[in-house]
């Protein structure tokens, strides 16, 4: 089977879902090699394997390549691309959305030589996905599955955030006393932290924020500049007007006074 795919150098696995299952799924693998390697996939010990159906998880790909050699770390995804690793989840309450197609994986085994026996697989029986053992779920069992772990329990949901609110005034604490501890005491340069004082004392200010509020205080004296500006520009358009209006009476005042003047009777 693996000289089906020579072309693009990925070796064929056949795969099926159960014992019983009478359709058998390919998956495809080569070593991993990219123009930039990641740390993360040394390109010695790292596989890279298509055609993994949506309802795979991690640990039964670790189970069906641990057959080839110690298995360090596998990592799923939609499709291929950089390490997702590096971004941290920030709640479990809010993780990834589920998988909707096919993914790829990639695989990092713990020697080079497990690599190497994975790519040089010949034909051989399908391996099997789910066993009396390792139950993996399929069709509705895996949605309605999906969908209970779906729902939020509000106490546990409560709890973490509690917690977390928790930690964030133990920090603001820490640093309001790291403030204080620190306030009048000149550093090596002989600056003094000053804090603000009042109803909510807030932390010492940086040079980059004393530099943030003087460009803010700029703009402020800009805007009304600029507001004074234009009410001025409207005082004077309006006086103009009315200064104009009142030539204009004036002239048609004395315009109807000379009509009046030279006007005669004339009865025939």
């Amino acid at each position: 089977m693996a000289a089906a795919s020579e072309g693009a150098k990925f070796t064929v696995i056949p795969l099926r879902v159960s014992p019983g299952s009478t359709v058998c799924r390919q998956l495809f693998v080569k070593q991993h090699r990219v123009r930039d390697p990641d740390p993360q996939r040394p390109q010695d010990r790292t596989l890279f394997v298509l055609n993994l159906p949506p309802y795979i998880n991690q640990e039964c790909v670790h189970r069906l390549f641990s057959q080839c050699g110690t298995v360090t770390s596998v990592e799923l995804q939609e499709k291929p691309g950089p390490s997702t690793k590096s971004k941290a989840q920030k709640s479990k309450f809010f993780s990834r959305p589920l998988a909707q197609g096919f993914q790829v994986a990639y695989v990092v085994f713990k020697s080079s030589a497990a690599v190497k026996h994975a790519v040089s697989l010949k034909a051989q029986e399908p391996w099997v996905l789910t066993t009396a053992q390792h139950l993996l779920r399929t069709g509705v069992q895996k949605w309605a599955e999906d969908y209970c772990s779906s729902i939020t329990d509000p106490r546990e949901l409560q709890d973490h955030i509690d917690q977390f609110m928790e930690q964030h005034d133990q920090d603001q604490a820490e640093l309001q006393a790291m403030a204080e501890a620190e306030e009048g005491v000149p550093d090596e340069d002989g600056w003094v932290k000053v804090t603000r004082r009042g109803r909510h004392p807030g932390i010492p200010r940086t040079e980059a924020a004393n530099l943030r509020l003087v460009q803010r205080e700029k703009q402020k004296r800009a805007q009304r500049e600029l507001l004074n500006f234009y009410s001025w520009q409207h005082r004077e358009a309006k006086r103009e007007h009315i200064a104009q209006l009142r030539r204009k009476f004036e002239e048609d005042k004395q315009k109807i006074a000379l009509m009046r003047a030279q006007r005669k009777f004339k009865p025939y």
